[in-house]
């Protein structure tokens, strides 16, 4: 049943307050190649079950990961998630369960947000994390936001080894915003002189480590050089079982940290939801956005659970607010939290050990096959090739051959000149067999 309670005369004296014309006029910022000028070419009406037969066919056109060798990465990973993992957030207190504006009442939602958070601090190696956000891209939005509001001034800089997406996300907010980007050119070989971009008038700078090229960044001299000119550095983290092989970003000197925690405890979902990752400093934790939860003791001595320092009302109210997300990711920060546990910080070493161990192998495997050039001088458990062919139709042919290569260059960055580049990832779940397939099927399409 359609409810539309607005009138004509409701509609015009809404437009009319907030000073548009009409209803098109609330789209201008949209580009207009992107706009529909007609409606989508779709049967009027279909019966449940003729949408059902339609969808399962389209479905089926797709290769699903679990079922061919998957060296897929660049911002989102294929690890092995446990079945306790599972079985614990489908228990009815956490599936249905969300952030409560009566926070009393839910100690055991608070108990695991900020056993999230503290998880989180030790990770990235900072002194507070907030109970998450989004995903690892709009968290980047929301940092550089923070950035501007603690620094007073309004430029970024983004490393050219920044995943592109999350750029998007930070250029397309800055361009609301009137602020400045300065973002350098795609940087395969970590080669980039980003310290050279630093001055006075620069709010933040924003670096990637492992980059979206799979190369290990050095966060330390830009920490030094942004700090000694009063900017602060963003580090960002994709994958984040890398930190638990890698110097942290914290360890590092970074200002504020932002990630995506998706390897962690939850599985590849067709690009969400994720949960992202947000700490820093604790000296500016009045600004960081989204809800923190602290730790506490009630009348009568007894330790509780509290939304603390920032309300959630608060980001009703936009022109007081620190961020307009009003989520905490829930289920999926639970789920991370619920996987951290079971792996504890050996479990997490290992893990990431057996993963550069296997990057490493398939490095060595692909480097031997004519055509092949491996780009990376040090990298976690992805990299980047370079092929003799443009990569897009390197993937199109090992699919059809039963393995999923990777990411070509070119979908990331169409239009930049590197579409014989492809970026691959290997985890704990790829086999020998995996790889040997890899290497056979990539020696017969070359």
């Amino acid at each position: 049943m359609r409810y539309l309670p607005l009138t004509d005369t409701d509609r015009l004296d809404m437009l009319a307050r907030i000073g548009v014309p009409d209803v098109d006029a609330l789209f201008s910022d949209v580009p207009a190649g992107k706009l529909l000028t007609a409606p989508l070419d779709l049967p009027r009406a279909k019966g449940e079950l003729e949408v059902e037969r339609i969808m399962g066919r389209i479905a089926a056109k797709s290769i699903a990961a679990s079922s061919v060798a998957f060296f897929v990465g660049a911002g989102a990973y294929k690890h092995h998630v446990p079945a306790t993992v599972d079985h614990l957030i489908q228990r009815s207190e956490f599936l249905t369960s969300y952030t409560p504006y009566q926070p009393e009442i839910a100690q055991g939602t608070l108990q695991y947000l900020f056993e999230f958070q503290t998880q989180v601090a030790a990770l990235t190696g900072m002194e507070v994390a907030n109970a998450s956000m989004y995903d690892g891209s709009t968290g980047t939005g929301e940092a550089v936001l923070m950035a501007h509001r603690v620094t007073k001034r309004r430029k970024a800089v983004l490393s050219g080894g920044l995943h592109p997406h999350y750029a998007a996300v930070v250029k397309t907010l800055s361009e609301m915003a009137s602020d400045e980007v300065v973002a350098l050119k795609p940087d395969v070989a970590a080669n980039e002189d980003i310290l050279a971009q630093i001055d006075d008038e620069t709010s933040c700078v924003v670096v990637q480590s492992p980059d979206v090229f799979g190369n290990l960044r050095d966060l330390a001299p830009i920490a030094a050089k942004a700090q000694a000119h009063g900017a602060l550095l963003i580090a960002v983290v994709t994958e984040v079982v890398s930190l638990g092989a890698i110097t942290s970003p914290g360890e590092m000197g970074a200002d504020i940290v932002v990630g995506e925690g998706q390897s962690i405890g939850n599985a590849l979902n067709f690009g969400g939801p994720y949960v992202g990752l947000f700490a820093a400093k604790s000296k500016y934790v009045r600004q960081m956005p989204g809800r923190l939860c602290g730790e506490t003791v009630d009348a009568d001595g007894q330790r509780g659970f509290v939304l603390t320092l920032s309300t959630r009302e608060q980001h009703i109210r936009r022109d007081k607010a620190t961020s307009n997300i009003c989520t905490n990711s829930g289920l999926c920060v639970l789920a991370f939290t619920i996987h951290m546990t079971l792996l504890g910080q050996a479990g997490l070493s290992r893990l990431a050990e057996v993963n550069h161990a296997n990057a490493v192998k398939l490095a060595d495997m692909l480097g031997g096959v004519k055509g092949v050039t491996v780009l990376n001088e040090s990298f976690f458990n992805e990299f980047t090739v370079k092929l003799s062919k443009p990569a897009a139709e390197v993937v199109e042919a090992l699919a059809e051959k039963g393995v999923l290569a990777g990411v070509p260059v070119s979908r990331l960055l169409p239009g930049a000149g590197l579409d014989d580049l492809l970026i691959v990832a290997n985890t704990e779940v790829n086999t020998d067999d995996d790889r040997d397939a890899f290497v056979a099927r990539l020696r017969e399409v070359l």
